[in-house]
């Protein structure tokens, strides 16, 4: 019964894994799809930044907002809005190129969950010492199991022809099922436990019904004064255990 329990409970791990598993091996097999902004034209070149791994410019910084949205909270399958604030301060005006992001799990970001849909511009600029906000929309995929993940995003940008890279985030986003209070897994879960605690008490159960038929099937021990058979009376006459037996007697 125990090992049935086991077996049962593994079950219930594998089938939570799945739909992560599914997703990560989808996503690593594609390659970040490229939409075109609605800022301006794509160029031809951008496919060779979108996906690079370039420094960030010195005087350049970035800020994140997620607007109406401060716990960051992500429905799966559905688009979330965030906005990129970015202040050049250095002496060179910086076009945008594209702003791309990740999906990666908490404890590991070697492990890739998704690659986002990077959001590309043409002419968008930023003038030194001057402020600007572009707006980033993604969807994370709709069979992502529900929980918490980080984000990280990038915009990539280029000033004097030369291309660079900052983070504007990097942090943890809270992934919901979409449409509902009371997720899958929840579901799932509640319906697990019940069952392995259903399980258990049967378990105790038939242990304690094995225990006491051992109890009453135990052979009864008498103890009690032994009474002496005439017949041995008879066999111990003459005897001188039964010489000494009327000795004591008469004292």
């Amino acid at each position: 019964m125990a090992m049935k329990i086991l077996r049962v409970f593994f079950f219930g791990l594998l089938l939570l894994q799945f739909p992560l598993l599914h997703v990560v091996r989808c996503q690593s097999e594609i390659e970040a799809d490229v939409e075109g902004s609605e800022l301006g034209i794509v160029r031809e070149d951008v496919q060779d930044f979108v996906g690079g791994n370039f420094k960030p410019a010195p005087g350049v910084e970035t800020i994140c907002f997620f607007p109406k949205n401060s716990a960051k909270v992500v429905p799966a399958g559905e688009k979330t809005q965030l906005l990129v604030g970015m202040e050049n301060v250095g002496e060179s005006p910086l076009n945008i190129i594209a702003i791309e992001a990740r999906v990666h799990l908490p404890f590991d970001h070697r492990m890739l969950v998704q690659n986002l849909t990077a959001q590309v511009f043409d002419n968008a600029s930023v003038p030194p010492s001057t402020q600007a906000t572009f707006p980033y929309i993604f969807a994370v995929s709709k069979f992502l199991q529900p929980g918490t993940f980080d984000l990280v995003g990038t915009v990539v940008y280029e000033i004097n022809q030369s291309p660079y890279q900052s983070t504007f985030y990097n942090g943890t986003i809270e992934v919901v099922e979409a449409g509902g209070f009371v997720s899958v897994e929840s579901v799932f879960l509640v319906t697990l436990g019940i069952s392995l605690l259903v399980l258990l008490g049967l378990w105790i159960h038939g242990q304690f019904k094995r225990i006491s038929q051992k109890t009453k099937a135990a052979p009864k021990v008498e103890v009690g004064t032994g009474t002496t058979d005439a017949s041995m009376d008879e066999w111990l006459q003459g005897t001188a255990y039964n010489q000494s037996s009327s000795k004591s007697k008469k004292k």
